[in-house]
């Protein structure tokens, strides 16, 4: 198995995202939040014997705060490069880094 990090990193990592989600309102209200909450408080580490649950539970959330970062990045992707419709020769050009030659005279 790959190494996850540390759980508290984790967990510090979904509630980022959780808080991203929730886009100004509290997302400690929020089941998804109490949900995850309850599952890491239930699961905490203790001098007991090597408790396989408690890795199954940190493979989840990494895997799930992967999903959480992606599609929040895939999103920002879309609406930034999301087509306008029909744009300018300008406009493409200034999109890609470039700037269209200016015409002597002052026409273009």
């Amino acid at each position: 198995m790959a190494a996850l990090g540390s759980p508290l990193r984790t967990l510090r990592g979904l509630l980022r995202e959780l808080r991203h989600a929730s886009a100004g309102r509290p997302y400690r209200d929020t089941p998804a939040y109490q949900h995850v909450m309850a599952a890491f408080r239930a699961h905490r580490v203790t001098s007991e014997k090597l408790c396989r649950a408690q890795q199954e539970l940190h493979f989840q959330a990494a895997t799930y705060l992967c999903l959480l970062r992606s599609v929040r990045e895939h999103l920002a992707l879309h609406h930034e490069y999301h087509g306008k419709g029909e744009r300018s020769p300008g406009e493409v050009a200034g999109l890609v880094g470039f700037r269209l030659p200016q015409q002597p005279g002052g026409k273009g």
